[in-house]
């Protein structure tokens, strides 16, 4: 086997990194992580065993940097489609007093829960990671989720204030509401690991946001004149 040569360039180190991260991905997905070695990663990512530890210091201290490179992967797809779609509504969010908010006023918010969809179906591993792996690993672990995790409800609660303020959204605790909306996309996530209810991702992320805006009472008919 040739001898690996370290990297010296912040550009290579940055690259050796993230086939670090890569391997080490695949592997914890398939194995879990208490059945993961440093060996196991090291073979994956066809580097030496010691090599690893010029890189990161232990198994752990890979596992949070890969979950929080993972979570901000997802963060800035989330950030593209709701801008996206931002843009393109713009000129339907405008209304006039008194008369109900444009449909194109939801864009932002239908676009961000559907790539977010669209994004742990396209990844089962990350869903693993998120949502099976971390919160079974004790409590630095589950510190470091909840630190992910709220980062990911001040960016559905920016989504849910806007909503609110242009009366798409009932009034309400806007945090609570971001919490919620986070918690429920991650827990179908979770379930769509092993269940295959025959949703495409476009079909369910529609499901949830006439959901969350609507709720699930069929609207009362109007009463003869």
């Amino acid at each position: 086997m040739a001898k690996i040569r370290r990297a010296v360039s912040e550009e290579d180190k940055a690259s050796r990194r993230q086939d670090i991260l890569a391997a080490a991905k695949s592997v914890f997905a398939e194995n879990g992580y208490h059945a993961t070695t440093i060996a196991d990663i090291a073979r994956a990512a066809g580097l030496s065993y010691g090599s690893i530890y010029w890189y990161y210091e232990s198994k752990e201290a890979l596992f949070l940097e890969l979950m929080s490179a993972e979570a901000g992967a997802l963060r800035e797809r989330i950030a593209e489609a709701a801008a996206s779609a931002a843009t393109g509504a713009t000129a339907a969010t405008t209304t006039t007093a008194g008369q109900p908010p444009s449909p194109g006023a939801e864009a932002p918010f239908r676009a961000a829960v559907r790539a977010t969809i669209e994004f742990y179906d396209a990844d089962r591993d990350l869903v693993k990671l998120l949502f099976r792996d971390a919160f079974a690993l004790g409590e630095s672990f589950e510190e470091h989720l909840a630190r992910i995790q709220g980062l990911f409800v001040d960016d559905t609660e920016r989504l849910v204030i806007g909503l609110q303020r242009q009366g798409v959204m009932q009034p309400g605790p806007s945090r609570v509401v971001a919490f919620a909306i986070t918690s429920l996309i991650g827990q179908l996530a979770h379930r769509r690991l092993v269940t295959d209810d025959g949703l495409s991702a476009e079909t369910l992320s529609d499901f949830l946001v006439d959901l969350l805006l609507h709720g699930l009472l069929v609207q009362p008919r109007s009463a003869p004149a």
